[in-house]
């Protein structure tokens, strides 16, 4: 969930996994960002507020799994799991359509296609893509004087590698990525102490 800076929330929902065309579909939260005010209301702005047999609520649509959402400098950045392959770090933008379960890099958990399609007209398209997964958990945005060479980076929680990795951002587009601790050799409990270390510095 992320503070927007006009004063409402963002969160993301995952699609369920029972019928992942919900994703999208405008008469489900499933697989979406939703947008509201603290208190619950629906804001005016909202890009469906007047889609008949859409629900207000929702901001974005084609997500499979999000797990982590920040601003950076006004703007929500987002990452997702895919299925196998295909976990994305995304720019979310009112009413955008990210894709899944039309397009995506990965396949299903059985290796079966899930899609023939990485990109389509009307689709926006990830930022970064993580094929194979690094299955991402914390999201968050480190500006601080402590680390000057991290300074405008994201830094990514990757459970399936054991890492963080720092997403360096310049005018909104991602730089090559550094791994951080993934040769700790820790075990996961330590991994994730490492990750909080790491979150309570940004």
């Amino acid at each position: 969930m992320a503070k927007l800076p006009v004063g409402g929330l963002m969160f993301g929902m995952g699609d369920g996994n029972h019928e992942r065309i919900d994703a999208q579909r405008l008469n489900s939260h499933l697989g979406k960002f939703l947008r509201i005010q603290p208190d619950g209301r629906v804001p005016a702005d909202n890009p469906f507020v007047n889609r008949e047999g859409a629900l207000p609520e929702i901001d974005t649509i084609g997500h499979r799994n999000p797990q982590g959402v920040v601003m950076v400098n006004g703007v929500p950045y987002a990452h997702k799991h895919g299925a196998r392959g295909g976990d994305e770090l995304n720019r979310l933008a009112p009413g955008a359509n990210y894709g899944w379960p039309l397009t995506t890099g990965g396949v299903d958990y059985t290796y079966a296609l899930i899609t023939p399609y990485r990109s389509l007209p009307g689709i926006t398209d990830p930022l970064t893509e993580w094929t194979p997964s690094i299955a991402p958990a914390g999201l968050a945005w480190y500006d601080g004087a402590l680390f000057s060479a991290w300074r405008g980076s994201l830094l990514v929680a990757a459970l399936a590698e054991r890492s963080v990795r720092r997403v360096p951002m310049v005018n909104g587009t991602p730089g090559a990525q550094e791994l951080l601790f993934k040769g700790t050799g820790q075990t996961p409990a330590r991994q994730r102490a490492w990750g909080r270390m790491a979150w309570s510095i940004c």
